[in-house]
Formats: structure tokens, sequence, C-alpha cells
């Protein structure tokens, strides 16, 4: 019936992914018109029509951002057509329209400009409405305010990559890596990247150009190596990671009376802890569970205070080290022993984890109580050699954020193997 097609002066530098994507440069929309001169024919279009859009989300959000600069509340109804094609043509590899219209046979010229793509999404509608054979799924798809989809470059991103568990990389058009994360499920992860609406994921979603990834089989060799990479490329958008990942920390002190107390405590630098935690309530979670386990005494735990006995001295759960009743070397062996578990300190020692592949696994090595690294070794290995264990360990910085990511994944994986050996 009509039709209305023009470039927009977007009053600022386009962005280089935007180039490169529609072939639109500065130079092009130097004398186009902003978008006030044409926001009344936008108006005059639209009047009571219903939007059709491929990933009308998007579209939608940006003619609304630009009206309320304005000082115009534009709404519309709209219907995208990524939404009613995964319903009505399901089991498509992409819903990006580019791949969609190809594998339809539908031709498209221009492609990533508003005239090639208007023009391949009304045929790509018309297929669709002839498929809705009830017209129920259409009628039933219109909206005041569009579902959040995904763009169709996001599409294309999140098709590449697998659902394994490793380190990802969120990288600019020039290259520039921007963010580091880690997942179990990688495609899973950047799809939330994708489709949250906080302010950080959407500078994410603006910026990004493409993902790259490193499978790690493991999570805690995910953890690991995110948190180098992180403190080694210090990404904009990882501020909040570059830090200290822990607060808390467990230490010990023998008290007047030379049994050993434990205390949960902000982290000081100056002190060795046994073990860390992200915040106060993790560790108090971990006493509340060592008291029960090792039949350790409330009061010398720090979570009774009292000069006399604990609580649970009263209900006879305790054995009375709060009043000196329970000579001191059989409550400071169970002491000792929940300290050694706890802690790697001085000990030479061996993680193993998932592999990358069914028949491998990882290595993480400690030495004299400092991480050295991780490799990946094949099952055929005999992992007990220490010369084969050492020549497949890359090095690896040891700081506090390596000591507590290890301890916690330990805590929370008991079943995790480990080989305890007496000399590397």
């Amino acid at each position: 019936m009509d039709q209305f097609i023009s470039l927009i002066n977007p009053e600022r530098d386009i962005q280089p992914f935007v180039v490169n994507l529609t072939g639109i440069n500065n130079n092009m929309l130097r004398n186009a018109p902003k978008f006030y001169e044409v926001a009344k024919r936008i108006v005059e279009i639209t009047e009571a029509c219903i939007i059709v859009a491929h990933n009308a989300q998007f579209d939608y959000r940006i003619l609304c951002t630009e009206f309320k600069r304005l000082g115009f509340e534009y709404e519309r109804e709209s219907l995208c057509t990524v939404e009613l094609s995964k319903h009505l043509i399901p089991g498509q590899q992409s819903y990006s329209l580019g791949k969609l219209v190809r594998s339809l046979g539908i031709p498209v010229s221009d492609r990533h400009r508003a005239s090639g793509d208007a023009l391949a999404t009304v045929k790509l509608f018309k297929m669709l409405m002839d498929k809705d054979t009830s017209k129920h799924i259409i009628q039933n798809s219109v909206r005041s305010n569009p579902k959040h989809q995904l763009e169709p470059r996001h599409i294309d991103i999140i098709d590449e990559l697998p659902a394994i568990t490793g380190v990802y990389y969120i990288h600019k058009a020039d290259g520039e890596i921007i963010y580091i994360g880690k997942s179990k499920n990688i495609k899973k992860r950047i799809t939330q990247h994708f489709t949250n609406t906080n302010p950080k994921s959407k500078k994410i979603q603006a910026l990004v150009s493409a993902v790259t990834y490193e499978a790690t089989g493991s999570e805690l060799v995910a953890l690991l190596k995110e948190s180098e990479e992180i403190k080694r490329i210090k990404p904009v958008f990882n501020r909040a990671l570059r830090r200290t990942r822990f607060t808390h920390a467990l230490y010990s002190f023998i008290d007047e009376h030379h049994y050993i107390n434990l205390k949960i405590d902000i982290v000081d630098r100056k002190k060795k802890p046994i073990t860390t935690f992200s915040n106060r309530q993790s560790g108090k979670n971990f006493i509340l569970k060592a008291i029960e386990e090792y039949q350790l005494c409330q009061k010398l735990t720090g979570l009774y205070k009292t000069k006399t006995s604990c609580f649970n001295y009263d209900i006879k759960t305790c054995n009375g080290a709060c009043i000196r009743e329970e000579p001191i070397e059989s409550y400071n062996k169970r002491v000792e022993t929940l300290i050694s578990k706890n802690s790697y300190s001085n000990k030479n020692m061996v993680i193993i984890d998932k592999g990358r592949d069914i028949d491998e696994r990882s290595a993480i090595l400690i030495e004299n109580g400092v991480f050295r690294g991780l490799g990946f070794f094949n099952l055929n290995y005999q992992i007990n050699n220490i010369e084969v264990l050492k020549s497949i360990i890359t090095p690896m910085n040891n700081n506090r954020d390596t000591q507590h990511i290890i301890q916690s994944y330990l805590r929370k994986n008991k079943k995790v193997k480990q080989i305890i050996f007496e000399d590397l």
C-alpha cells in the first residue's frame, strides 16, 4: 500500500561492527535526516497498524526510545516473526532472518538494509499466515509490549556455541575482550547475557561481535582459568571479579587453657587462614556443620558466647571442652583433623576431576601447599608417576583467590578424588 525508506542520522559515530554488518558508514549518514525530521511520517504510516518485524522487541524498543526523547509516547501493537516462525516452522537450524529465509527459499536482496530486510520479512510473514490455517497462533501473538527476543546477530553467535563446561570470552568488533566468564553450559550462559535487561548486559549486547571459548570439562578448572584470565586481561565488564572473591576466613588460636579455638572473622591479610568464605553466613554454615561432624564445642568455635558451658553441653551433645571437662588432647585432635581436611597448607597433592572428553581427566597440582598449575591426562596414563604428572602441568599463579576457589570447591564437592603424595 505504501512504503517509506530512509537512512537516519544518529548524531554520533556508528560502531565498527554496524559498519561491517550493514555497509552503512558515517559519511553516508552526514546528510541523512535526523529522527525528529521523519517522526511524523512514521506516526502516520503506522497509525492503527500492527508492526511486524523479525525480532520485534528490538525494533519496537528503538522506536519507543527515539519517540520518548521527543516527549511522545509511541504505542503500537506488534508481531514478531521470530516467535511466529518457532511456532509455525519448528526445527530450523537458525531463526536469524538471513539463514531462515534462505532455508525457506525466500529471495532477499540488500541484506541488513531496511528495504531488503523489510521485504524479506513481508514474504516470510505471508508464508507464516498461510501456515496458520486457523489464524489462532498469529492472533494470540499480537503484543502490546513485545516479548524480549534475541537479535539475529546474537542468535548467530549462540548457534555456534556448545553446551559444555568451560571459559568464554566476549569480544568487541576489533577483537578486544570485554568480558570473561565460566559456565557449566556455555550456550545457556551466553543466552542469558543476551536476554538479560540489566545495565551491564545491555552494554555487552550492544558491543558484542563474537564469543570464543575454551572447554575445560571440570568446573574447578574453569574457575581457576577464569580467575587467572581476568587478572591478566582485565576486561572492562569484569571489574567486580578483579577484586577478591572472599570476605571472611576461618582462623585458629590456642586459648589460655591450651584448647584450640576456631573463629570466623573478616579476612586479615597479615594472618594465614585455614580456609576462606564468600561471606560471613557461608562461614557460619561451615562451623555449624563442623560442630556436628567433629563434635566440637559451640563456645570454642565462637558461636556461643558464655562464661560457663555451651548450650550443647547442657543437652549432652558437647563433651565439655567449654568447662575443661574433656581432655585437651582428645578435643584438639578432632580440631586438628578438621583443619587438616580443610586446608592444603604444606600438603603435596593432586586433585583429579573431569576432563574435556570421556577418556580424559584434569589434574590440579598442589606442591607444599602452593597451587602450581593444572593439566589434562588420558586415562591410560598412570597419574601416580610424578614425572609424568609434572610434565602435563601448565604453570599458573598461586594467590589467595586460587586458594579460595580450590578450598571452596572441595568443600562443596566432597567426592572429588584427591591423591596425597609424601614428597614431590
